[in-house]
């Protein structure tokens, strides 16, 4: 009997009653032999380690260590049923935008009381449009750009339970803990223009973020997205070109562009033909169609989002952890372009390739101020040296103008907003400025010059003298004008527009020939 004593079951059959175990279990052991019972007792422990991690297993689910949803779904066991977890949506899956799920523990240590529909509540609150028991929020308030004359404007990210009452122009952020960049009053107001300008901001509607202590605080949710949202403006000088890039296109491309598309856009200071106008870039960035902000009257739910949008300089696309994380350039703002409107040319050409072909040059025509005078001569001039030469005004047509200036190897142009169309090239065409008087080096290089080399064109300027400006005509040649022209500048931007903007050109040809023959150069490069 002594040998089949551990054959039996872990769980041997009870005594009868009466039975003392203990002695009779002493009797029994005191029989084994000592090698046999040493056996015996590693088998058990064995055993019992065994137990233990089995129901170690079972309950490591609450663990914090395990807070990735595809763990728990892997160490669920089969008899439990699983925590509601809340839906995925593509807004985790992008780079940039925080993700909820990382935020939040959601599989927290909940209590072994805690019955499933409680957990269920906990988890998501499917009646308060799935409020977040956290919520965060982050404001970019570093304006100031150290050799540079214009400061940004404060932007803020949201990642939480957000609702948006355009009626009320307020962002509702469900805020339990109440922190945040927030007044005493709880509310951050942003006008969501992407340019600090103290003359333009005063017409751009202000919006409110109000933190909130709890869901029943904030507006019940009348339209749910599972995509974060992009509140901005489209004030100030957007019927120009250059200001359409610099303070709208190019900051929402740097906010929204890692999203591939999965992202609203809210639009304050509504312009219906300026929507309509970049419908092809605003369609690229974003799947969805544009809301009207100052119409809209329903309240709209997210789980995360901006009030403005980050830039950077004009035309400028530099690396910044914060208003660039995804480390976008200027050359991935023209590839977008060239997606958007269907550009075909991703380079120039290259000279001495093709037997009998000519470098395209689009010359852009200026019908206002900074005229360029001589415009036939100098297009003569152009063709003489080997150019097939195109002279055009931009057009309203997006899309067309971009076709145009995609198919030339060199754009030529008189300092001005037509400029901007550069970045429709293709990459290493090159770039000519045409710079009027009045000590322009710095506004031609940082408004073109630098942008140019950013987009890897090339890149060649030609500084008017005082004989080629019709500035000639109107101030004596001991004017300030001419002997100090910083002086301009001095006065501001009043002076600048009504002295140096409204002068036109007449190039000399002689002396602008050798810079032509640059570009020339620069092709077959």
């Amino acid at each position: 009997m002594a040998s089949t004593a551990y054959s039996r079951p872990t769980k041997p059959p009870g005594p009868a009653a009466g039975d003392r175990r203990g002695p009779r279990l002493a009797k029994e052991l005191g029989r084994i032999e000592p090698k046999k019972l040493g056996i015996g007792l590693v088998a058990g422990c064995c055993l019992a380690l065994l137990s233990y991690l089995s129901f170690a297993r079972l309950f490591a689910i609450y663990s914090p260590v395990f807070d990735s949803s595809s763990l728990v779904l892997k160490n669920a066991p089969p008899a439990t049923e699983a925590l509601p977890l809340p839906e995925k949506t593509e807004v985790e899956d992008q780079k940039g935008f925080p993700e909820p799920e990382a935020e939040l523990n959601i599989i927290p240590d909940i209590p072994e009381t805690t019955t499933t529909n409680e957990k269920n509540a906990t988890a998501m609150n499917s009646d308060r449009g799935g409020a977040y028991t956290d919520a965060k929020i982050t404001c970019d308030e570093n304006g100031v750009d150290e050799g540079f004359p214009y400061a940004r404007p404060p932007v803020c990210e949201l990642a939480g339970d957000i609702r948006i009452s355009p009626m009320e122009k307020i962002m509702y952020f469900v805020n339990p803990s109440g922190d945040g960049p927030f007044d005493a009053n709880g509310e951050k107001k942003i006008r969501p223009f992407a340019r600090k300008d103290d003359f333009l901001l005063p017409g751009v509607v202000e919006v409110t973020i109000k933190s909130v202590s709890s869901a029943a605080a904030a507006p019940q949710c009348k339209r749910r997205h599972d995509v974060p949202v992009v509140v901005f403006s489209v004030a100030g000088y957007t019927d120009n070109f250059f200001h359409d890039n610099t303070d709208v296109l190019i900051p929402l491309f740097l906010t929204t562009a890692h999203l591939n598309g999965e992202v609203q856009f809210l639009i304050t200071n509504f312009k219906p033909w300026w929507v309509h106008k970049f419908t092809p870039l605003l369609k690229k960035l974003s799947n969805y169609d544009v809301i009207n902000f100052d119409k809209e009257e329903e309240v709209h739910c997210f789980r995360a989002g901006h009030l403005g949008m980050y830039r950077d300089r004009d035309l400028i696309i530099s690396p910044n952890p914060t208003r660039n994380p995804h480390n976008y350039s200027m050359v991935d703002y023209n590839r977008f372009l060239r997606r958007a409107l269907g550009l075909p040319r991703e380079a120039p050409a290259v000279l001495g390739e093709e037997t009998g072909s000519k470098p395209k040059m689009l010359i852009i025509e200026r019908k206002g101020t900074r005229k360029l005078l001589n415009l036939r001569e100098v297009s003569a001039l152009c063709e003489e040296l080997g150019f097939a030469v195109t002279v055009a005004e931009a057009a309203a047509d997006v899309r067309g103008f971009a076709e145009q200036v995609n198919a030339a190897d060199v754009l030529l142009a008189v300092h001005g907003a037509g400029l901007t169309n550069q970045i429709f090239l293709p990459t290493g065409a090159v770039l000519v400025q045409i710079v009027p008087w009045g000590k322009m080096d710095w506004m031609a290089t940082n408004f073109y010059g630098q942008p140019a080399r950013d987009m890897r064109l090339r890149y060649v300027e030609y500084y008017v003298s005082e004989e080629e400006t019709t500035l000639k005509d109107r101030y004596p040649r001991d004017h300030y004008v001419f002997k100090d022209p910083i002086h301009i500048h001095a006065q501001g931007w009043p002076a600048i527009a009504e002295i140096i903007m409204k002068q036109d050109v007449m190039v000399n040809r002689t002396r602008f020939k050798p810079f032509l023959l640059q570009a020339l150069d620069e092709l077959q490069q």
